[in-house]
């Protein structure tokens, strides 16, 4: 009798703790909790039809569909349909996936050099160029795939499914069916692909429409544009959006084909005013600390159950009110932060990048990192705690052996450049 994988089992466990420890919406990890109930002891692929998810969560259908896609492109599962087209029996494949890494939390590039082993010019499969997720249609492979699996994905009578990547009535035969077509082994080295990919999830939801274009279409048109393409589109983009304005968007795979960013007036492109603000990053964190030093405008409420816990000592009423404040009270700073856990790239204007140029990188854990968090508690401020490793803030008096005073020097002199910007611009 084989012995169970408790290593296996472990590192399934972990991914369940993980999702529910995630920056994902409550209703995506609820999801993700009920795919985690049909998946083997080791994270394995399952087959469940969309009405046994609904039966158990007790969510529609729309409701998991969306948050099914919200999961796959922040890379917590990978999707895969298997069976022959038009047959009716055709079921999605889920497998747990973390971000960037492979079930049992090997970072991807040192999964990909493994695998390969330093071998030959066969190209690489799906999990290899792509191990961070996304969805992309895999790359042809030497190899006849045959899983078993039940019709459905529930219990009963198993049917053969059958992935012929060689079968010539199946798109995988098309020679640019690869989002690497054009792009062979020779010319990109295995980290490259995966920075490539990695550019590609960082770009794909800053495009308007982009949750109604083909991903698979999309990351085609992506690997197949030059590096330097590539950088002009990450760089043009949200000027070419500004300039369509609230005119009708292409899809993104049109948009990356056609280079549309090239075709944008001059004018527009020297015009631009918003730009994709990095989280953590010094136009991010700019912005932040411009609301923060605004009065609140958030409005909250108090909940019957806030009163029982007053009234039963709990908390009290200041206390609450100072939580309530500090989780509501700047809408905006709540809003990057929503927006910073689902992966969604926060547009805003570039005025203040003469202003945050002198910002400086903090690491996360570091003494400037606690100092900068306590100025937040004095003031009430959510901080960015859980978010980055690496977090920029204005610039301290090096010799400043107090941090605390450091800090707060530091962001009254970044409070004083906004108002002279104002004066400026005013003038």
């Amino acid at each position: 009798m084989m012995e169970p994988d408790h290593g296996a089992t472990s590192r399934a466990w972990s991914w369940r703790h993980a999702v529910a420890k995630s920056g994902l919406p409550p209703i995506t990890r609820l999801v993700l909790h009920t795919l985690g109930l049909k998946m083997d002891a080791t994270g394995g692929s399952c087959y469940p039809p969309v009405s046994e998810l609904v039966e158990l969560s007790g969510l529609d259908k729309k409701t998991i569909l969306k948050h099914l896609d919200v999961a796959e492109q922040a890379g917590w599962i990978e999707v895969t349909q298997h069976g022959f087209r038009g047959q009716k029996w055709k079921r999605n494949e889920y497998i747990a996936r973390w971000p960037g890494r492979d079930l049992t939390g090997t970072a991807a590039a040192a999964s990909v050099a493994n695998s390969q082993g330093g071998g030959g010019d066969t190209p690489p499969c799906e999990g290899e160029i792509l191990a961070e997720g996304g969805g992309a249609v895999p790359p042809p492979c030497a190899e006849k795939v045959v899983e078993m699996a039940p019709e459905g994905g529930g219990n009963g009578s198993t049917k053969v499914v059958e992935q012929l990547h060689q079968d010539k009535i199946l798109p995988a035969n098309s020679p640019n069916n690869s989002p690497t077509a054009g792009a062979g082994r020779g010319d990109f080295s295995r980290e490259e692909l995966r920075k490539i990919d990695l550019a590609f999830k960082r770009w794909y939801p800053s495009w308007p429409n982009y949750d109604k274009s083909s991903d698979t279409a999309a990351r085609k048109a992506w690997f197949a544009l030059t590096a330097d393409q590539r950088a002009a589109c990450i760089e043009k983009t949200p000027a070419y959006v500004q300039w369509i304005g609230k005119g009708t968007f292409t899809f993104a795979a049109v948009y990356l084909r056609d280079r549309a960013w090239e075709k944008m007036p001059e004018v527009s492109q020297a015009a631009q005013t918003h730009a994709v603000a990095k989280v953590c990053g010094k136009l991010w964190m700019g912005r932040r600390f411009e609301a923060l030093l605004s009065e609140p405008t958030g409005q909250f409420v108090m909940t019957t159950f806030d009163e029982r816990r007053i009234a039963s000592g709990a908390i009290s009423r200041e206390a609450l009110v100072w939580e309530k404040r500090r989780d509501h009270g700047w809408p905006l700073v709540s809003k990057m932060r929503d927006f910073a856990s689902r992966n969604e790239p926060f547009v805003t204007s570039i005025d203040l990048l003469p202003l945050v140029s002198g910002f400086e990188k903090v690491e996360r854990g570091s003494s400037l990192f606690a100092a900068w968090r306590r100025l937040h508690e004095r003031r009430g401020w959510m901080f960015v705690d859980g978010l980055r490793d690496w977090n920029y803030f204005p610039a301290i008096d090096p010799d400043q052996p107090d941090l605390d005073a450091a800090v707060e020097a530091a962001l009254e002199q970044f409070k004083n450049s906004l108002s002279e910007g104002r004066i400026h611009v005013a003038a």
